[in-house]
């Protein structure tokens, strides 16, 4: 743990550290919180403000969810599928000093109906491809039924993300916020990449 990691934690009184592993496969990823300084990143550029709703998928501990409710105001949904991690971010959301619009559905992400309110998406590589590509027509669904800007965030995003979102209609690249100064320069995964569905 960072010591900025350590900070938020005891700031927010909630417990979002360590990797976790013991139920991942190949197509669900292992629990690995976004380290705060990418999450101030995130903050910082101004895609999100407090009228936004925010999901974040494969939201483990809740890190992402309830950070983001703090810092922007902005309402906040996490998606987890593992019962233990969804136990964990309850009693994180129930123990948060922060008065927060936050709160969590215990679903697999593939199966979850996105809802009208929600225009801002959060992924930090939860589960394989081809569960993203179900993922991604679950927010198509809800876009062709409300049309609305979607914003949505891929940090660390692998070339297979990559390469499944540029195959998505409608989705367009918007920018990158850079992160390889806070980590490894070198790393071009070190990013958040911005992609958006256009208001209609």
């Amino acid at each position: 743990m960072t010591d900025l990691d350590d900070k938020f934690d005891k700031l927010l009184r909630i417990k979002t550290s360590g990797r976790d592993d013991l139920i991942a496969d190949g197509y669900r990823y292992p629990y690995e919180p976004t380290p705060y300084c990418v999450l101030e990143r995130l903050v910082d550029s101004g895609y999100i403000t407090s009228s936004d709703t925010v999901l974040d998928y494969g939201c483990g501990k809740g890190r992402v969810g309830l950070f983001l409710a703090y810092r922007t105001k902005a309402k906040t949904i996490g998606i987890e599928y593992d019962e233990r991690m969804y136990r964990h971010a309850e009693d994180n959301l129930k123990n948060c000093a922060k008065s927060i619009s936050a709160e969590l559905v215990h679903t697999r992400a593939e199966e979850y109906e996105v809802a009208c309110e929600v225009n801002r998406c959060y992924f930090f590589n939860p589960f394989s491809a081809e569960i993203l590509h179900k993922v991604m027509a679950r927010i198509m669904e809800s876009y062709y039924s409300s049309p609305r800007e979607i914003i949505l965030f891929f940090y660390y995003p692998s070339e297979e993300y990559i390469s499944s979102l540029m195959s998505v209609d409608q989705l367009e690249y918007v920018d990158d916020i850079p992160c390889g100064d806070l980590f490894d320069p070198d790393n071009t995964r070190e990013r958040i990449a911005i992609f958006k569905l256009p208001t209609m």
